[in-house]
């Protein structure tokens, strides 16, 4: 793409930024409206954000897959209802029966090819598997959804009181949708906390899922297990207290960027420099590919608070599990692949551990080049491993990712 296409594509991203912020008045009481036009200039108005705004944001960003790789995807609000049969209660724990609804985007492949679905991490959605889709779809039928409370699906209040409960939310709504969509075998795929869901839901409905796939998964180790000398030292200072008390007061990082108001696109703007440029040991992001990321990714954090506050029930100051997946292994019944990126903060030595206890193939993949945002970072090399990961499911159709891909380490 030439650089002036590039520049004008990041030129639409920040004029749709403007465009939202002057628009904010119009949430303004009609009465009062002409009053704050004189004295709250648009440059210091609160930037609206709604379900409709994510969506245009995400058609943005998953036009980069489009325009450079040709592949078209259909996007839909998948009903999942409002309670999963026989619940005692509804999703959000309100007298309401409001249907609910999963945002997904599908990119069909060859006809009968495996369907390989996605979940995404914790303040993240679907969009940030852009790399990823073209390439994939070229073996699977690609299945990507907004887990319930993130992205562009519903956003039901929040009212789960313990981990049980937090569980349930999250595998019960994808159930759900899987029954929605027809889905009965399946390669399942998540990251970081998308692969926490994906495994717990892989151990309840083992049925349903051919091959697991966990990128840099959370939850494998408990803080009383594994809690390093470091943590427990800063866990002791005034700082350590205060931060520990944020986190069990469920006080998350997408309060501040709410809080920040106009300012906050400019904090997402560092964050994605930094972390997929100056940061990054891998591939780094296009001007246009940053511009768009970082609109998307402003707009998922800045809606309404709905599946972000599951953090203190699943996990402890540190990401340590309240119900470490390390436990479960002896329960594993789905063949399972785990790829880490060699700089990833998740610790594949949980992977190892538990690989020990598992009755079921399992392997572990390390990417050199990529971090925790392994199919950002390297998007070849990511494809690389989920191909060798289904290689048993991909042989009928060639030859390719059968052997072990170069680049790639097995730990």
């Amino acid at each position: 793409m030439s650089r002036a296409a590039v520049a004008t594509t990041t030129r639409m991203a920040a004029e749709e930024m403007r465009r939202a912020s002057a628009s904010a008045a119009a949430d303004v009481p009609a009465q009062a409206g002409s009053r704050w036009a004189r004295v709250w200039p648009p440059s210091l108005r609160w930037i609206p954000t709604s379900t409709d705004r994510i969506i245009a944001a995400e058609k943005r960003l998953l036009s980069v897959v489009k325009e450079k790789f040709r592949t078209g995807y259909v996007q839909e609000q998948v009903n999942i209802g409002s309670a999963p049969p026989g619940s005692k209660v509804r999703w959000f724990r309100s007298a309401s029966d409001e249907p609910r609804f999963i945002n997904t985007v599908t990119f069909d492949s060859k006809e009968n090819a495996p369907t390989l679905v996605m979940l995404h991490g914790y303040a993240a959605s679907q969009g940030f598997f852009f790399r990823n889709f073209d390439a994939l779809a070229n073996r699977f039928r690609v299945i990507a959804i907004d887990q319930l409370g993130w992205g562009g699906s519903s956003r039901p209040d929040f009212t789960c009181k313990s981990t049980e409960e937090t569980e349930a939310w999250f595998i019960d709504s994808f159930e759900e949708w899987r029954k929605a969509k027809n889905l009965s075998n399946f390669i399942l795929l998540g990251h970081s906390f998308g692969g926490y869901v994906a495994a717990k839901y892989a151990l309840k409905h083992p049925e349903h899922v051919q091959h697991l796939i966990l990128v840099g998964p959370a939850g494998f180790s408990s803080e009383t297990e594994h809690r390093s000398e470091w943590l427990t030292k800063f866990l002791a200072t005034w700082k350590g207290m205060l931060l520990n008390h944020l986190w069990e007061s469920n006080f998350t990082p997408s309060r501040i960027l709410r809080g920040l108001g106009p300012w906050g696109p400019g904090l997402v703007q560092k964050y994605t420099s930094a972390r997929f440029g100056t940061r990054s040991n891998g591939e780094l992001l296009t001007d246009q590919e940053s511009a768009l990321l970082t609109d998307y990714t402003y707009h998922t954090l800045a809606a309404k608070a709905s599946g972000e506050l599951c953090l203190k029930y699943l996990f402890s100051f540190g990401a340590f599990a309240r119900k470490p997946l390390l436990q479960c292994a002896s329960d594993w019944k789905v063949p399972t692949t785990f790829i880490y990126g060699q700089d990833d903060w998740m610790d594949y030595q949980g992977a190892q551990q538990a690989r020990k206890d598992m009755k079921v193939p399992c392997e572990i993949i390390r990417d050199p080049k990529g971090g925790h945002f392994v199919f950002i970072d390297n998007p070849s090399g990511f494809h690389s491993a989920v191909l060798y990961a289904c290689r048993n499911i991909l042989s009928g159709d060639g030859e390719e990712g059968l052997s072990f891909p170069d680049g790639l380490l097995s730990a």
